[in-house]
Parts: C-alpha cells; sequence; structure tokens
C-alpha cells in the first residue's frame, strides 16, 4: 500500500496548483477562461471542464488548448486529435474555441491537421526550438510566420488580434490602465 499512496498521494505543489485553480474560478464566477495553465493534456480534462460547466462554476465558451507530444500527456498522433476534437464537440457542441499545439518535431504538421480541422493553432519557441529539421527557429515570429504561410497556402485565415482578444476574453492595451 506504501507504493500505491506514493504514487497516488498529491504533492505540496499539486495541492497547491489544484488551489490555484479552484481561488481562480471563485474570483471569477460564470468565466469560462482562466489565467492559470488552462491546458489538456488528456480527454480526460475535458470530462473536468464538463463537470465543472455542468455544476455552473464555469460558463462556455469554453477555450480548450488541447497538447500533444507532452511527456505524461496524450501522444501526438493523428487519431489522437480526433478524439479530443469529437470529445469536445459532444461535450460542448459549439460553446468552444479549440486550439491545438503540439511539442518538437510534431509542431507544424500537427498544428496544420488541426486548422484543417477547424481548430485554432499555436507554434513557439516554447513548444519547438526549430523551424525544419536541423533549422533552429531564430524567433516565435519566424514560427508564426512560417504556419501563416501553411494556412494561407491551404486558404485559410490567421485570427486577428481582436479575434483572439475575444477568443481568450481579454481586453487588448487599449481598454487597460496599461
Amino acid at each position: 500500500m506504501a507504493a500505491i499512496n506514493e504514487v497516488f498521494t498529491p504533492s505540496a505543489a499539486d495541492i497547491a496548483h489544484a488551489e490555484q485553480v479552484v481561488a481562480a474560478f471563485a474570483s471569477a464566477p460564470g468565466i469560462g477562461v482562466i489565467g492559470i495553465d488552462g491546458k489538456m493534456y488528456d480527454v480526460g480534462h475535458l470530462y473536468n471542464l464538463a463537470h465543472f460547466a455542468d455544476r455552473g462554476i464555469i460558463k462556455p465558451p469554453f477555450f480548450v488548448q488541447s497538447i500533444f507530444g507532452i511527456l505524461g500527456g496524450i501522444g501526438p498522433e493523428p487519431e489522437n486529435l480526433m478524439h479530443m476534437k469529437a470529445t469536445a464537440d459532444r461535450l460542448f457542441g459549439n460553446d468552444y474555441y479549440l486550439s491545438i499545439l503540439a511539442a518538437g518535431r510534431h509542431q507544424f504538421p500537427f498544428v496544420t491537421m488541426g486548422a484543417i480541422l477547424g481548430g485554432n493553432v499555436r507554434v513557439g519557441l516554447e513548444d519547438n526550438l526549430y523551424l525544419g529539421r536541423g533549422q533552429l527557429a531564430p524567433s516565435n515570429a519566424d514560427q508564426v510566420a512560417k504556419i501563416k504561410r501553411i494556412l494561407s497556402e491551404l486558404s485559410l485565415e490567421a485570427a486577428t488580434p481582436d479575434d483572439a482578444r475575444r477568443m481568450l476574453g481579454t481586453k487588448g492595451a487599449n481598454n487597460t490602465a496599461i
């Protein structure tokens, strides 16, 4: 039993993170997006989101940032993306925005597939250091330019800053005291 307890007992950091998430939702009742690691690493997280929505703790629309290819999360296989999207469609209907990111070499092919399925994409040096095989990306801007070119060739449009603010529920610098 000691081994089981050790594996399944949350650490102090896990408990602190859970308390932070609960506090974020409690401090903004009815909000559908929170600013604390609002990332979905596996299908079970979608069901957790649905649970909180069913209890009325959070309200749609939801911004579902799905992450593929991270250690401990769902793998970067096309079937997994299809399953995540189908599950989110079933649980949330049209009340969510799907965003896709994949780690490392999977980034560009995977987010392109996500965009073809109607999702939004995220690229950047946090997730992948390369523009292509053996070619280090000089900046996030270079990765954004690459995915924008790919999506443009597929007749898909990139979101504008105003579109992104609407999806994320943020105001933008012009509407703050910054």
